[in-house]
């Protein structure tokens, strides 16, 4: 595979909330950086329309894919005619329990106001497309087996259900997964899965471990530029990388601990 950058937002707004502003981007920052990828000739993919792609040996010149987390509601409001305006397909992924109207299906806490069922229905009629992203935002690979079975499974049920087509593509919350997390996803029924890691996509990449690059609140034009174009991208996430591989140490022994207590 050709190397992809696979672009990892979430909120898109002007006034986040004190718990999604570390994630969030404005929507003059979104338009801006969707500006320069179309200025730049990338050619946008869907997460699925990429893994087939790579499948048919058939990738267009330079790929990216834009994908957001969670399912926010300004996703609907902010980003979506953004994405229309300048002929961005996108991959949304969805956390079934957060849903607006999610009613009896309400699961976990959602960190500010999320898109309704039809707004997610609207978007996915637009060419958009819409991933899994467990049912409650939970640490997928601190669950015991059966649990994590139900939250993958609920999720891309409701999905398919409420959405009225296939979800083949999915994001774990928090980036975390590990090899048993990733053979129930697998056995749920997905071939392509997203962490975060804050690299650029590749061949040597399983494709249930995807890599992605963060765009945040703090990503400026010229950090942006450099991570699509795959310059200095380990020292523009130096930070980020570090973090994420000393708690995964963290996560491991913690499940480890659990095991031994019999608790999962």
């Amino acid at each position: 595979m050709t190397r992809v950058p696979i672009l990892m937002y979430h909120s898109v707004t002007d006034r986040p909330t004190e718990e999604t502003k570390p994630h969030s981007v404005r929507p003059s920052a979104l338009a801006e950086q969707l500006a320069y990828l179309s200025e730049s000739g990338f050619t946008p993919l869907t997460l699925g329309a990429l893994v087939a792609s790579v499948n048919k040996h058939a990738l267009p010149p330079k790929p990216i894919v834009v994908t957001f987390d969670d399912g926010y509601a300004d996703f609907h409001s902010a980003a979506l005619p953004l994405l229309e305006r300048y002929n961005f397909p996108a991959t949304v992924f969805l956390t079934s329990g957060w849903v607006a109207d999610a009613g009896g299906d309400a699961a976990g806490r959602p960190l500010d106001a999320m898109l309704s069922w039809s707004q997610a229905r609207e978007a996915a009629q637009t060419g958009i497309e819409i991933g899994g992203h467990s049912h409650s935002h939970p640490q997928l690979d601190q669950l015991r087996t059966e649990d994590l079975r139900q939250e993958l499974r609920r999720n891309k049920g409701l999905l398919e259900e409420k959405i009225g087509a296939p979800v083949a593509t999915m994001a774990y919350p928090f980036g975390y997964s590990s090899a048993r997390v990733r053979r129930e996803v697998r056995r749920a029924g997905y071939f392509a899965a997203c962490a975060v890691n804050n690299m650029i996509a590749a061949d040597r990449h399983d494709m249930l471990a995807i890599p992605r690059l963060t765009v945040s609140y703090h990503t400026n034009l010229s950090m942006f530029r450099r991570a699509v174009e795959g310059s200095a991208v380990p020292l523009i996430y130096l930070r980020e990388r570090i973090l994420t591989k000393g708690y995964a140490v963290v996560r491991r022994t913690r499940y480890g601990l659990q095991r031994v207590r019999g608790h999962v």
